[in-house]
């Protein structure tokens, strides 16, 4: 790690407070000059340092800005995690299955603060402006023979996204089935979950799982074509939001990762649509059903109006709106 990450974790560590350069320097096992340069660059890098003379150096109260050591000072002993963070990128998973392609180790995660062409489901794009919201994704080699248990995986990260998101808001999120997250009746965040197969045997070869968080919303508002459904985890800035959100999605999902047993139960306490009027969106249009239940692998058990019964393994389903 470099000098100016070491002070940063540092810092992190005692918001609030000032830490001497002598501090600093002991701490780190450096001269004086190495602690001058590295808050230097920190400040070059956009973060707001206080610095005093004869009390030294502290972050700046209000600080929300994203960094690999404020994520990992919050992450569970154990992770397997690798963090990669970048200012910008055109996609967080496409540059990570380049990486998964090349031999990444599991658990490497590329996190950005803004994509320049951020993708959702279906072919469709993902809002992704600077300063506003995390974008990541995550590499996983589970192993799988069959690839259908890929699924498995999107739903334990939308449940992971959803009590991260409780957790920051201070409010219940919910999971509109498949993989979106909503808070208020708005989307906060959304799920693409991207697999290679090997043509050997068929098996999975790796996973690529995105999430995408809304945590602000942009200064100048969501795009018209989304803003009817787009929201934010949060009104207000919040000191170490961003790493906060970060730390708390991974722990989350890592911790369901290894150990799966009983998240469907969870996931369907969570699930907006059940009981719920619904229509099913497909290439031929929408139909409308009911939404009953979940399975064991959080299929949606739907029911049509003439009786018949389907589980959906993967798609898209809209609440249907009562007029009145």
């Amino acid at each position: 790690m470099a000098t100016k990450d070491q002070i940063l974790s540092l810092l992190l560590s005692c918001r609030g407070s000032f830490l001497s350069g002598e501090e600093l320097a002991q701490s780190l096992g450096v001269s004086r000059a190495a602690v001058w340069k590295g808050v230097k660059a920190l400040k070059e890098a956009g973060f707001p340092i206080d610095a005093q003379q004869n009390r030294g150096y502290r972050l700046e109260p209000g600080l929300d800005i994203l960094s690999a050591p404020g994520i990992l000072g919050q992450l569970d002993k154990g992770h397997p995690y690798k963090i990669d963070l970048r200012p910008a990128v055109t996609s967080t998973n496409a540059l990570l299955r380049e990486q998964a392609a090349l031999g990444a180790a599991e658990g490497t995660v590329l996190i950005s603060g803004s994509q320049s062409q951020g993708r959702g489901r279906l072919g469709r794009s993902f809002f992704s402006p600077a300063d506003t919201g995390v974008y990541l994704s995550v590499l996983l080699r589970p192993g799988l023979e069959d690839p259908s248990g890929a699924a498995r995986l999107t739903t334990m990260a939308a449940l992971a996204a959803c009590e991260a998101v409780s957790e920051i808001a201070g409010q219940q999120a919910q999971i509109k089935w498949v993989n979106d997250v909503f808070l208020d009746g708005r989307k906060v965040a959304g799920i693409l979950t991207e697999a290679s197969v090997s043509l050997e045997d068929g098996s999975l070869d790796y996973v690529v799982l995105g999430v995408g968080f809304n945590l602000y919303a942009p200064a100048d508002g969501f795009p018209a074509e989304i803003a009817h459904t787009a929201g934010a985890i949060l009104s207000a800035p919040l000191d170490n939001g961003k790493n906060a959100l970060s730390a708390a999605f991974l722990n989350r999902f890592w911790a369901l990762y290894r150990s799966p047993e009983g998240y469907e139960e969870r996931y369907r306490q969570h699930c907006m649509v059940l009981g719920r009027d619904i229509w099913v969106i497909s290439p031929r249009g929408q139909h409308p059903a009911r939404a009953l239940d979940l399975d064991k692998n959080c299929g949606l058990i739907i029911e049509y109006p003439d009786g018949t019964r389907q589980t959906l393994r993967a798609g898209e389903v809209r609440i249907r709106e009562k007029k009145g």
